[in-house]
């Protein structure tokens, strides 16, 4: 069948295509910016991509009029604490109009549990895009989620840093309400087992693992399952404001991401039924499974996806392209140059920066400055990366985005997404003569920027210096 697949280089979607490609079908991905779908040469070549913004200007004949089945995938609750509900209605609504030009049989959506009387700005925003999607010309299947669990998710690794982080947890009481977690894996065979399913159409689902189980019973069972103990004191003088700042300073989750979070927390997520358990004949995998089967994947370095990637987890939500030509004009910088004798091992040593690997030389200041940005709401050091030594355009890299991965042609561009006076560029570049070429590049913004780059320049000596030494450094 021929798919188009919304959403394409989000968390669901980065796992879906795969698995839709090993059934043989024909994709075609939708992505707001070509340049940061993180996908290998090979698989972009099994697929057609196209560039299509639903919150921008309709554009006939964007998508091919002969596809079979949709997948949409879109949700903006991450980009605002405001107005996510508008956009994610917006998108919804020019979904259909584009779907109406095409031969679509069958939208599947992926959506949240709603069976709560009274529901969070986010879950209500889920609801109002399925009533909307319901008003098209196509056969909807809904399958509704609650707390999905694997490598890279958010749910996840936000639980994976509260408990390797706080032993000891003072918490707000809605880590008592309750949940319904589901394995990753178990959602992408859902959402592949729904395809041309006529028992599934115009029907919304609830989907869910075995385990019901309050979110302080998931923090217990991870702890458990990870070979440690965990102490947990709950306590009802938190308000949301201060949980979303404590989520926000003590996990890798934004904190716009944070306050949506904190919001849809305080709602019961369990299923009402197994309808969809039944049609399909799939037996779903038990909460601890669901960590064993991620930590697999973790160990192995397999993780394909992971929220942090996503734009929204930094602090502006832009087109690369914009920033991959660096400025030549009314701009600072630090040049450094070093002779390479090894030039695949120093490319190597480059493509594993940042994350646990480190920056090479001063850690421990990069560390304060990640804390420093993470106090004045930037993003500081906390999504890492997301491969030990994989790198793609668009991806996190600590409080850098990465604009150009080349490693033919030698360069790596990386662009801060740390609060700055400025804006700011990082790049390694290897010549033709096999010299290095190590260039920070700053734009201040006015008197203030230039004043910050050069109370910074005592330490660029030593940090930069010694990145590019211990780069080279190939024994």
């Amino acid at each position: 069948m021929k798919i188009l697949l919304t959403g394409a280089n989000g968390y669901i979607g980065m796992r879906l295509l795969p698995n839709l490609l090993e059934l043989g079908h024909e994709v075609i991905c939708a992505v707001r910016d070509k340049n940061r779908f993180s996908i290998d040469e090979q698989t972009k070549g099994r697929v057609q991509i196209i560039e299509l913004d639903f919150l921008k200007e309709f554009s006939a004949g964007s998508i091919p009029k002969n596809i079979d089945i949709a997948y949409y995938l879109i949700h903006s609750m991450s980009s605002s604490t405001s107005d996510f509900d508008e956009k994610e209605a917006q998108s919804a609504i020019a979904f259909n109009r584009y779907m109406a030009e095409t031969n679509v049989k069958q939208v599947v959506y992926l959506s949240g549990i709603v069976n709560d009387e009274k529901l969070s700005k986010h879950l209500s925003s889920r609801k109002n895009v399925e009533e909307i999607l319901y008003q098209g010309d196509f056969n909807l299947t809904v399958l509704r989620a609650g707390i999905i669990v694997g490598s890279g998710s958010s749910s996840f690794e936000i639980i994976r840093d509260l408990c390797e982080k706080l032993p000891f947890m003072i918490t707000p009481k809605w880590v008592l309400t309750k949940t319904q977690p589901i394995a990753i894996r178990d959602v992408i065979r859902f959402l592949t087992g729904v395809i041309g399913n006529e028992k599934t159409y115009n029907d919304s689902f609830d989907i869910g693992g075995p385990d019901v189980l309050t979110y302080k019973e998931m923090l217990h069972q991870y702890a458990k399952s990870r070979g440690f103990k965990n102490w947990i004191v709950t306590v009802p003088i938190m308000t949301p404001k201060l949980s979303s700042y404590w989520l926000y300073f003590v996990t890798s989750t934004s904190y716009k991401l944070a306050v949506n979070l904190v919001d849809s927390m305080k709602m019961e997520v369990v299923a009402k039924d197994h309808r969809l358990q039944d049609i399909l004949g799939i037996e779903t995998h038990s909460y601890k499974e669901a960590i064993a089967m991620a930590f697999k994947k973790i160990e192995q370095n397999l993780v394909v996806s992971s929220w942090k990637d996503s734009m929204v987890s930094g602090r502006f939500d832009r087109n690369l392209e914009k920033y991959i030509q660096v400025p030549k004009f009314g701009v600072l910088k630090d040049v450094q140059k070093r002779k390479v004798i090894n030039e695949q091992a120093v490319l190597d040593n480059i493509w594993k920066i940042g994350g646990d690997n480190g920056w090479y030389y001063g850690n421990w200041l990069w560390k304060i400055r990640g804390f420093l940005d993470k106090v004045n709401g930037g993003v500081g050091l906390r999504r890492g990366r997301t491969h030990p030594d994989k790198i793609f355009p668009g991806d996190a890299l600590d409080f850098w985005r990465v604009l150009l991965a080349d490693k033919e042609a030698k360069r790596l561009l990386l662009f801060a997404e740390m609060k700055l006076p400025g804006e700011a560029w990082l790049e390694f570049r290897i010549d033709e003569n096999n010299i290095l070429h190590q260039t920070a590049t700053f734009r201040p913004r006015g008197l203030k920027g230039r004043l910050y780059w050069y109370s910074i320049v005592p330490f660029h000596y030593f940090i930069f210096g010694g990145m590019i030494r211990n780069i080279t450094k190939t024994e």
